[in-house]
């Protein structure tokens, strides 16, 4: 069975949380640092990275317990194409479910959105 999960934020909400230093350290990943940092960290794609690890906790079954914002990370391949990155308490759960993920994003001047599905391995 696929379970789905979808966040929609407005980006003018993670744009001023970004002025926030202790914000950032809790969300971001270090690889989701870094690939926002050679992009000029454009308040989309943070909202985007937000919007993954909310989207994540959904087709989980979780919601955002059982482990850390920073865990789920978005990233993109050379090619662009988003995936997600999991570790420490978010891969555990993931391990424990039997789950892979595949993702989705899109985002307007207003909006980002992202779509989170799980699968069972296999």
């Amino acid at each position: 069975m696929i379970a789905l999960g979808i966040d929609l934020l407005e980006i003018d909400r993670i744009r001023r949380s970004l002025e926030n230093p202790r914000f950032v350290r809790r969300v971001f990943g270090a690889q989701e640092l870094e690939q926002l940092a050679a992009r000029g960290f454009p308040a989309q794609s943070a909202a985007a990275c937000f919007c993954a690890k909310e989207a994540f906790g959904k087709a989980l079954g979780t919601g955002v317990s059982g482990f850390r914002l920073a865990e789920a990370q978005l990233l993109r391949e050379p090619s662009g194409r988003p995936y997600l990155s999991l570790s420490g308490g978010a891969l555990r759960l993931a391990e424990e479910r039997g789950l892979s993920f595949s993702v989705s994003v899109t985002h307007t001047k207003q909006y980002a959105a992202v779509v989170v599905a799980a699968e069972p391995k296999g």
